[in-house]
């Protein structure tokens, strides 16, 4: 028993689809709907922008120095938002894609100089940017939603092939795999970790983390611009409020996959199924009509649970490495 406990433990993996099963067969006993083909379809259709978020806020927090970005929620919405503006203003659909993630490499951008040459604590600063992309956000639309998109920009988020929906096929699936190429088969990867896990190592070895940081901020704002062009394709309009509380789910789901606070550990793997795991949960809890209030309430559990969860399972494979000694 205690070497099946070790396994999991050491295991996120492990420990992470067992919650899973254990997730399935609750929900399931919840409501009879839960498994339901159509059900499926929509945990999915929500759950790809939640991806590439969370892969975003998951790069941040392992470069380290307290990294966080408040602010991806904020950066979805205002890349949403200019999208529209994009395509009203004449731009073509791919044009105006093109405008989105430059707009969100640049809003990004400003987190890494504010964060990694201004030296502002990370908190503080995508704190701070998050009102001003918001409010941005909220005075170019005046708070009234983009619309008016062509017909053929559905085929994105509301059509599928094979059965796959396209957002998951052409999307976040090849941007999954190429982030996972950068992180792990290339030095930028390396190198934020190791500069999450030993800074001062970093400095010795000649990792010129300025740059580091700056690109992984950059591509957080670029994963966060392709998440709203999901969404404006999903709900066919750019609202404002997009990408609203967006920012808590992408940390929760990162601290559960088991992306340390503290940087340098944790693996993006787990970063994948955590976002299944929050999104069946969120789908189960509104099939179960349960207030909206209590879903906030129920996923700040999560992350509290999932932080002393992290520490805890730290804690028990330390001692029994050492009994082994």
């Amino acid at each position: 028993m205690s070497k099946l406990a070790f396994s999991i433990a050491k295991s996120r993996t492990k420990f992470l689809l067992l919650l899973l099963a254990l997730e399935i067969v609750v929900l399931s006993c919840i409501s009879p709907y839960f498994l339901s083909l159509s059900n499926l379809l929509q945990i999915t259709q929500f759950g790809a922008g939640l991806t590439l978020l969370s892969l975003g806020e998951a790069l941040v927090m392992v470069g380290g120095k307290d990294g966080i970005d408040i602010s991806i929620g904020s950066t979805m919405s205002l890349s949403g938002v200019i999208f529209g503006l994009a395509v009203m203003g004449g731009a073509s659909i791919p044009v105006a894609i093109v405008i989105s993630l430059a707009a969100g490499a640049a809003l990004g951008a400003v987190n890494g100089v504010l964060i990694a040459m201004a030296g502002v604590p990370a908190l503080i600063a995508t704190l701070g940017t998050q009102y001003v992309y918001s409010s941005l956000a909220l005075y170019l639309t005046g708070g009234i939603p983009i619309s008016g998109f062509p017909e053929s920009f559905e085929w994105l988020s509301l059509k599928s092939t094979f059965g796959i929906p396209n957002q998951i096929l052409f999307v976040v699936i090849p941007v999954t795999i190429l982030v996972f190429i950068l992180i792990y088969k290339m030095k930028f990867g390396r190198r934020a970790y190791l500069m999450g896990t030993n800074p001062e190592a970093a400095k010795f070895t000649g990792i010129r983390e300025v740059r580091i940081r700056m690109g992984i901020y950059i591509l957080a704002g670029v994963l966060a611009a392709i998440s709203a062009v999901i969404n404006n394709s999903w709900l066919m309009t750019a609202r404002a409020d997009a990408g609203t509380g967006m920012e808590m789910q992408a940390i929760t789901v990162a601290v559960l996959g088991g992306i340390s606070v503290a940087g340098g550990s944790g693996h993006l793997g787990g970063v994948l199924i955590g976002v299944i795991i929050i999104t069946m949960m969120n789908s189960g809890l509104q099939i179960a009509n349960i207030n909206s209030v209590w879903q906030l309430a129920v996923l700040g559990l999560i992350l509290i649970l999932a932080i002393i969860l992290n520490h805890m399972m730290n804690k028990f494979v330390i001692r029994v490495e050492k009994n082994r000694e």
